[in-house]
């Protein structure tokens, strides 16, 4: 049997580097892959011995563009060491940030980081733009500018790039590929929505320097609460908030929720056969506190828990005493599994074999990437807005089984099932980006309730932002840890910290999870298992590939 090694490095449309290898059998059917890093981060490192009180200014130094979610766990990291509750106000304002957050990093990602694989730009321009009008209205009764003549706008605006030469960030992309099934009227919705997102995700950063003060590397907020006091008490800025709150939840639910219906529609074989599944075992630390109760004692928006085997009668409760990290084939040394608590960053490059055939590969018997492997008790898992989904489903919640089966009745009508979609096509490369875009309309419609509660909150009188402590006494000898659900999965922080300063770090991120080499045991990483079994249509250009693993969000940094 015959086989042949796909290199795909490095992965572009993504934050930060990553590097892929498959191995595809005679019938281009992948049988194996790799998922490596290929950038070092040792952050971690440079904590050590900081004041406690700063390290959220560094942690968000992790990523360019989930910033916030770092500042946020790292502070809460430290405020779970010290004991310290938060006022109410505060709680409010940093779920209205993490909000903001989620509505700018999943359209940016759909749009601007995946969309394109879906989406081939250069057959929007056989589209009939009248055509392409009425193809909207079948997706949703309210499209978002897709008007006869704005989409006329749109095709005349690429067909000056083209003839220019000058396809700009279009230039290299797989157009043509056999894999692309959108209808050129499609591909024109979808190049349109594109446009208009790359203005609507400057609005959504709007909304997270309202309260943050700058956007990405918000300021606002501090170990006991957050300091944009004015911001909060003055109506104004708040209706500012909710106004861009309103224009960013109208494009979501009728441009970015009904492009991923139709692509969903278009691609249901893909759905319905499971491409792209992967381990189907998901995790979620929950977030998103709802209540005044103490850290992790809170009703949360995402429930917490564990779901394995891809069974949604069952959900296991999260611990986060069983999250270790292994570096069997990770540029580390350890002399075992550690938790975080405990955890090493302790480089060990073994670099890539002898060039064969002009290439270098990875030694993927050996170490292959500077990431570790996160396993969860015995199990690898997976994590993200499907993870969320899935675990809140799994766990009978209520609003997010809504939102869920809302979709799937809704994509089960497209596709003329007479019933609501299996709830096994979000197993799959289609599921998990359908999931990401349920959530989004989810968290707009919850942050319009938040931002209610934050003003009638101030306009009953209370105007508390911080909880004062002693630092002193607190920082002696304490450990703590910053657990929530970032944009692109279950995100820790954990932190010791002893005479006042920062005996140990390590933070553990979304893409640890998924796109971590195998463990101890052999087992794959997310991504790595979300490959296998997925037909490249053309292995010179494997746009399956990218599909996939675009559709986990890919942050490498």
């Amino acid at each position: 049997m015959s086989s042949k090694h796909i290199i795909v490095d490095p992965i572009t449309r993504i934050e930060g580097h990553l590097r892929i290898e498959a191995v595809i059998d005679e019938n281009n059917v992948i049988k194996d892959a790799y998922a490596s890093s290929t950038m070092f981060r040792g952050i971690e490192t440079i904590l050590k011995g900081r004041d406690p009180r700063d390290a959220g200014l560094l942690a968000m130094r992790i990523c360019g563009v989930c910033t916030g979610t770092h500042y946020q766990r790292s502070i809460e990291g430290v405020e779970h060491a010290f004991g310290v509750k938060i006022p109410k106000n505060a709680r409010l304002v940093r779920n209205l940030m993490q909000g903001a957050l989620y509505l700018h990093d999943h359209t940016v990602h759909f749009y601007h980081l995946h969309g394109l694989d879906w989406i081939d730009i250069t057959s929007a321009l056989k589209a009939d733009p009248v055509k392409a009008s009425q193809e909207a209205l079948k997706w949703t009764d309210t499209p978002h500018g897709t008007g006869v003549g704005e989409l006329r706008q749109v095709q005349e605006r690429l067909q000056k790039f083209v003839k220019q030469g000058r396809l700009g960030l279009f230039a290299n992309g797989y157009w043509g590929n056999k894999h692309y099934k959108l209808t050129p009227e499609q591909n024109l919705i979808g190049v349109a929505h594109y446009l208009e997102a790359l203005d609507m995700q400057r609005e959504m950063s709007k909304m997270m320097a309202i309260y943050g003060g700058k956007m990405p590397h918000p300021q606002s907020i501090v170990v006991g609460g957050v300091t944009c006091v004015q911001d909060i008490i003055n109506p104004a800025r708040n209706e500012e908030f909710k106004s861009l709150l309103r224009k960013a939840r109208n494009f979501v639910k009728n441009a970015y929720l009904a492009d991923i219906a139709m692509a969903g529609a278009v691609y249901s074989d893909e759905a319905l056969d499971g491409t792209g599944g992967g381990l189907k075992n998901y995790m979620a630390y929950g977030g998103f506190r709802l209540d005044d109760n103490e850290f992790y004692k809170a009703k949360t928006l995402f429930p917490s828990g564990v779901v394995l085997n891809g069974d949604l009668s069952k959900v296991y409760p999260f611990d986060q005493a069983k999250v270790t990290e292994d570096v069997t084939h990770s540029w580390y040394d350890a002399p075992a599994p550690q938790h975080p608590f405990d955890g090493t960053t302790n480089p060990h490059y073994t670099g890539l074999a002898k060039k064969s055939d002009g290439m270098a590969y990875l030694k993927t018997d050996e170490k292959y990437s500077w990431i570790k492997a996160p396993v969860y008790g015995d199990q690898r898992v997976e994590v993200g807005p499907l993870a969320r989904m899935v675990v809140g489903v799994a766990a009978k919640d209520e609003r997010i089984t809504r939102y869920v089966m809302g979709f799937l009745e809704r994509l089960g009508g497209l596709l003329g099932l007479g019933k609501a979609a299996p709830a096994s096509v979000l197993f799959s490369t289609v599921g998990r980006t359908a999931a990401r875009a349920i959530e989004t309309e989810m968290m707009a419609d919850v942050m319009m309730e938040w931002i209610d509660e934050l003003a009638a909150n101030v306009a009953a009188g209370d105007h508390s932002t911080w909880t004062e402590f002693d630092f002193d006494s607190v920082s002696k000898d304490a450990k703590g840890y910053g657990l929530e659900e970032a944009p692109r999965g279950a995100l820790g922080h954990w932190v010791k910290i002893k005479d006042g300063k920062i005996e140990n770090y390590q933070a553990v991120v979304p893409s640890t999870w998924n796109a971590s080499p195998r463990d101890g045991k052999g087992r794959m990483g997310a991504y790595e298992a979300a490959l296998i079994g997925t037909k490249v249509a053309d292995p010179e250009q494997p746009l399956e590939i990218l599909r996939t693993v675009h559709s986990f969000d890919p942050c490498i940094a």
